[in-house]
């Protein structure tokens, strides 16, 4: 069940593609979740084959955040699941953030709480116009620990400061305004704007291993 929750593809190229897939409730996380992504990258960061990462959501949106349903559950665990629980979120933003080779969020619909997580630990961000973004878990009482430093590291502490104690959802144009993202894509030219991408990061990987030779 777990590999279908998060899906892994490498093609003939070496760009390896992990899709986030529980459409159904907007590819919202839970433990079974975040254990399959942080096996999926850590098998992808191992693997030689791979050149490239990127990182989709199935369905309507990107990803909704945590899982409401699943918060209520850890809210009634122990401290020491809870805080394992928490530990989960936290490592596979650091994989994702450490990931070895470059990577590329691909952004559309909500991208809440932790979806923001993602996309600030990736090198490179592209978001479809109605791309909504927001540190939604705050408004259930949930602070957003696990991202924090990685959302000031992004869009600095300013934004940071802002949008972490608020939860108010912004548009992708305020997303490319902070520099969450990098672009803003219409989604019928997202297929060729990463494609681009990915030939540029190829012809500069190329270039880095002639000079390393």
């Amino acid at each position: 069940m777990s590999d279908d929750i998060v899906r892994l593809a490498v093609d003939a190229r070496g760009v390896a593609t992990a899709t986030l897939h529980r459409p159904e409730v907007g590819n919202a996380y839970n433990a079974d979740m975040l254990a399959a992504l942080i096996g999926g990258l850590e098998r992808l960061a191992a693997d030689p084959a791979v050149r490239c990462l990127v990182i989709r959501g199935a369905g309507r949106h990107f990803q909704a955040g945590a899982d409401i349903n699943w918060l209520r559950q850890v809210a009634d665990y122990p401290p020491e699941a809870n805080f394992d629980a928490s530990l989960a979120t936290t490592r596979a933003m650091q994989l994702l953030n450490e990931f070895p080779k470059p990577t590329i969020a691909l952004v559309h619909g909500a991208c809440f709480g932790g979806g923001v997580g993602l996309v600030c630990c990736v090198d490179v961000a592209f978001a479809t116009p109605d791309a909504l973004f927001g540190i939604t878990e705050v408004r259930v009482g949930v602070a957003p620990t696990p991202i924090s430093t990685h959302m000031v590291n992004a869009i600095g502490l300013r934004h940071t400061r802002r949008y972490a104690l608020t939860g108010e959802r912004f548009d992708a144009a305020e997303a490319l305004r902070i520099g969450l993202v990098h672009e803003v894509v219409p989604a019928e030219a997202m297929d060729a704007r990463l494609a681009d991408v990915l030939d540029a990061i190829k012809a500069s990987c190329a270039c880095a291993g002639k000079k390393a030779s």
